[in-house]
């Protein structure tokens, strides 16, 4: 039976000594409670950080162990010193803050934490890589593990992987400033499924990646190495039924109506936040002041109740954080505390569940204000809790749930003069508008609960890797199916090898004349033609000159401008494939010239028989809006003289329309005997021409990512360069 491992930074555990005697308690939350029917089907396993535990004995060590194995999690232990970089140090002092846009607190000089967290994603993939089983499904959580799928992927090729990131995905212009910007992103997309819980961090994701990795840019995959990598936006949620079953509970309700009461007719503003930067309470406090200063005759008629929960208390910033934001607090209350109350009711506390679902109860407005958060989970908590279909909700248009919830009162938390007129809105909404909104609210909370979330991504993982079969061919085909082939094309009476240039045998170059043969590549081909009964023909789509000037001496046939042009042997002259006008060219080069002008970075190459329209230097976003441009603008000169437009990798081109890569092939075959093999690489849709023509028994090969009809598929030149090295050795 298939398993599935889920992964995190921590395990959903308490480990508590008491007497000596370890005890393991299991953690609540909205993760665990999503991931207990999947975690406990057929024998699944949860891989994380039980917390410190270097203080414990041997004897101690051997019963957490025994313990934690029983609830079928697997410890990976990590020493106070790893987690003080790995997760104080990388994760919170530098992604954390960086994928929230607050750039001003990342931490400046992070290399010595960035070698911790690689080497503690490492440690993660090797508890993965230990507990492994071949079908198991990994479903790797969180920012703090963003490098353990590729490096999964790199021990187990064929796993099936997915990667959630819980908080947000910033805007590529903040991405870009991360030095490991590289890392990050592939290591990301070392997944077969990468969850966001919006669709604009899945935006954001995918120009980071054309951006940094060069990737083309498409909302739902990306081609990476061979693999096409889902994309998907599954907003997270909570236990519906538990907040239901709480807020129905006689005990819970008594403790709201207490609360209530004490209040003493005021009408109840409730906050409820880690005191984390991110949440925005310092702005939320200067809100309320606003509010108090601009409406007097309402003092007295409200109480606002902030409940902060303490976290990373040991870290200096954190500690600063919460002078300032009780610094604050005081001086509002000193402004407008009477003898009989204080306005801000500040708590600075963890509560049980029950406490917490008690204060929404008992609330009238709740006030959801972060600068920025992945998703949020208090609002959902707040709209479950009011089975009576009462309250309003205040709620920041920079959290992610701002997306579903969209009738909630949308605010802007840094306009604190608009949240504090806000407030006034919501503590005078009409009861018919209250329930209005809160029963749409309540139909989109209830409907996509925590399991559900759950449900979806794991579909979205199946779907991934059974709707691509090609994909998964590419990964087991790279390795020990090769060797077969490899030694079929060894055999073979005769040979014949037909190679792209371009992103096939070198990599991709932001300009055309950026990308000469090194010295490798030469007495490779020079090996390759000086095996016995073995044709060798380049096929590119670069003019005759940079064939000529670069390959012109090695003993091998070039072909180029797609075949346009050909040239058997050196020191034969090039042959045009048919006679053809030309006149149409100005008229396409002053149309592709118009989109020069409008994009910054791309360039037009014109060749004899054709001209490109190169945009891999150009803002991806950008270029990819005016690709799509392109075609309109051609299609009438296309119709009139028999052209056909060609989109590669990041380039569009003018031909003339049978002038393609296949159309070379009749004349190839023909020199050679019946029983030859052919053996073709390529890497875009030009060489999906070559591939068509070839028999059915060629050999054809697709270098790096993307769709394609080739039988076989190598990540890069690289691979397609050792590929043609195994062919000769």
């Amino acid at each position: 039976m298939s398993r599935l491992l889920i992964v995190s930074n921590r395990l959903p555990v308490t480990v508590h000594v008491d007497q000596g005697d370890v005890s393991v308690v299991p953690s609540a939350g909205g993760l665990v409670t999503a991931m207990r029917s999947p975690h406990e089907r057929h024998g699944g396993l949860w891989l994380g950080w039980p917390g410190d535990v270097s203080r414990l004995d041997a004897a101690q060590r051997a019963a957490l162990e025994e313990q934690l194995r029983q609830l079928g999690t697997v410890p990976v232990h990590l020493t106070p010193a790893e987690v003080r970089r790995y997760y104080d140090g990388f994760s919170n002092g530098v992604l954390w803050p960086l994928f929230h846009y607050l750039t001003e607190k990342v931490h400046l000089d992070a290399r010595r934490d960035w070698e911790t967290y690689r080497e503690v994603n490492e440690r993660f993939t090797e508890a993965i890589v230990a507990q492994y089983r071949p079908g198991d499904r990994v479903w790797i959580h969180d920012y703090q593990l963003t490098l353990v799928p590729a490096m999964l992927r790199q021990r187990i090729p064929d796993a099936r992987i997915g990667f959630f990131l819980h908080i947000p995905f910033p805007a590529a212009e903040v991405f870009r400033s991360l030095p490991w910007r590289e890392q990050v992103l592939h290591g990301m997309l070392g997944a077969d499924v990468v969850g966001f819980h919006t669709a604009s961090y899945r935006y954001h994701f995918v120009y980071s990646a054309a951006r940094v990795l060069g990737l083309d840019p498409d909302l739902e995959t990306l081609a990476v190495e061979g693999r096409k990598v889902r994309l998907g936006v599954h907003p997270i949620s909570i236990d519906v039924d538990e907040f239901v079953r709480l807020a129905r509970d006689e005990e819970v309700r008594a403790e709201a109506r207490r609360i209530r009461e004490r209040a003493q007719g005021r009408k109840i503003v409730l906050g409820i936040d880690r005191l984390d930067y991110t949440k925005g309470i310092p702005r939320r406090m200067l809100a309320i002041e606003r509010f108090l200063e601009r409406e007097p005759e309402l003092r007295s008629k409200v109480r606002f109740i902030q409940l902060a929960v303490p976290t990373r208390e040991k870290v200096d910033a954190y500690a600063d954080f919460r002078r300032t934001v009780n610094e604050l607090v005081g001086r509002i209350n000193g402004s407008y505390a009477t003898l009989d109350d204080v306005p801000i009711h500040f708590l600075h506390r963890s509560m049980p569940m029950s406490e917490v679902v008690a204060l929404y109860l008992a609330a009238d407005v709740m006030m959801v204000t972060p600068l920025r958060d992945g998703m949020n989970l208090v609002c959902k908590e707040y709209v479950a809790s009011r089975i009576d279909d009462t309250g309003a909700l205040v709620l920041s248009e920079f959290a992610g749930a701002a997306a579903e919830l969209i009738e909630a009162l949308p605010v802007n938390p840094y306009d604190i003069d608009s949240v504090a007129a806000t407030i006034k809105r919501a503590l005078v909404m009409p009861p018919s508008e209250q329930r209005v909104r809160m029963q749409a609210l309540r139909r989109r909370v209830v409907t996509h609960d925590v399991h559900r979330w759950a449900h979806c991504f794991l579909n979205d993982l199946e779907r991934a890797c059974s709707a691509a079969p090609e994909v998964g061919a590419v990964r087991r085909r790279t390795d020990a199916p090769q060797l077969n082939t490899i030694a079929s094309a060894r055999s073979a009476p005769s040979l014949v090898v037909m190679l792209d240039y371009d992103g096939t045998l070198v990599p991709l170059a932001a300009m055309p004349e950026l990308a000469p043969p090194d010295e490798e590549l030469i007495a490779d081909l020079r090996e390759l033609a000086a095996r016995p009964r073995t044709q060798v023909h380049v096929v590119s789509g670069r003019p005759r000159e940079d064939l000529e000037r670069w390959l012109g001496e090695l003993p091998i046939s070039l072909h180029a401008e797609h075949g346009f042009f050909s040239r058997a042997a050196p020191g034969e002259p090039w042959v045009a494939l048919r006679e053809a006008s030309l006149d149409w060219k100005p008229r396409v080069r002053d149309i592709l010239q118009g989109f020069v002008d409008r994009t910054a970075g791309s360039f037009i190459e014109e060749k004899v028989a054709s001209i490109a329209w190169h945009y891999r230097s150009a803002d991806p976003e950008l270029a990819s809006q005016m690709a799509r441009e392109v075609p309109a603008k051609l299609e009438e000169v296309l119709r009139e003289r028999d052209l056909e437009l060609i989109r590669g990798r990041k380039v569009l081109e003018v031909r003339l329309r049978g002038v393609n890569k296949g159309a070379i092939v009749p004349r190839v075959l023909a020199t050679v005997p019946p029983e030859a093999m052919v053996v073709a690489l390529g890497d875009d849709q030009t060489d999906e021409d070559l591939f068509a023509a070839l028999p059915p028994t060629a050999l054809t090969v697709h270098v790096g990512g993307g769709e394609s009809s080739a039988a076989f598929q190598l990540p890069d030149p690289a691979a397609a360069r050792r590929f043609l090295r195994a062919l000769v050795a």
